[in-house]
């Protein structure tokens, strides 16, 4: 992430060595390089759910000088609004406790924080003020763009894309684990071409909705675009 971080930052605007920006890796419970008093800004993406509050918020204290701002959010599982069917069975895939699908497989309690918005993320009252909340709830039933709340994130990609992103799920890789005979469509090891989880969860959404079988050949559905939401949060807050 910081190779990425450092590729995408302009080097005309920030060069190498200037002292305007640089990036460090450490735990943020504990980031012992910054002074005391120093920082104005502390912003966490898709990474609060996971912290220890106990430490954080002390550390927090420690680095913020007053009237800073801290900025976190998360966003949970993504749904297709104009396909409930589809968007009901990537949510059983997701969460069923059967053996065989993924719920079981999330790291806990991380997946049940960020998956309820982060609401149990509580900026201290006596080193924060003007705390702010702002979610999105998707409704499938309604359409797109029509859910609950403030809708920041959303996109339009290709079946095959979305495919790909629900195979960067940490609970893809723990089932795996559990089942490492299961191979994907056309890897090297998949023995009868049945695939893996994700596989068999494509071919039931192209069931379900028949707007997403494409021209019928074994590809042809990964280049029809879909519109993508997902339920967000943003805390923000600002230091007493």
């Amino acid at each position: 992430m910081i190779t990425q971080a450092q590729t995408i930052t302009q080097a005309e605007q920030f060069p190498q060595g200037s002292g305007k920006v640089f990036f460090r890796q450490a735990g943020a419970e504990n980031i012992d390089f910054l002074e005391e008093g120093s920082v104005d800004l502390v912003t966490a993406g898709q990474a609060a759910h996971w912290f220890d509050y106990s430490k954080l918020w002390p550390e927090m204290a420690r680095l913020t000088r007053p009237a800073s701002t801290l900025a976190f959010f998360g966003y949970k599982d993504h749904v297709l609004p104009q396909y409930p069917r589809a968007s009901e069975l990537i949510q059983h895939y997701a969460y069923s406790k059967e053996p065989h699908l993924l719920g079981s497989y999330w790291q806990q309690p991380g997946r049940s924080i960020v998956q309820d918005k982060l609401r149990k993320v509580i900026p201290p009252p006596e080193q924060w003020e003007d705390v702010q909340r702002v979610e999105y709830e998707p409704d499938v039933q309604a359409g797109l763009g029509r859910g609950q709340g403030t809708r920041f994130m959303s996109a339009r990609m290709k079946l095959g894309a979305m495919e790909e992103y629900i195979r960067t799920w940490s609970s893809l890789h723990e089932w795996q684990r559990k089942f490492p005979d299961r191979k994907r469509r056309g890897a090297e090891g998949d023995k009868d071409g049945s695939g893996d989880v994700v596989d068999e969860l494509m071919d039931r959404v192209r069931e379900v909705e028949p707007r997403l079988r494409g021209d019928g050949s074994a590809n042809g559905w990964k280049d029809l675009e879909v519109d993508v939401e997902w339920g967000s949060a943003l805390i923000l807050a600002r230091r007493r």
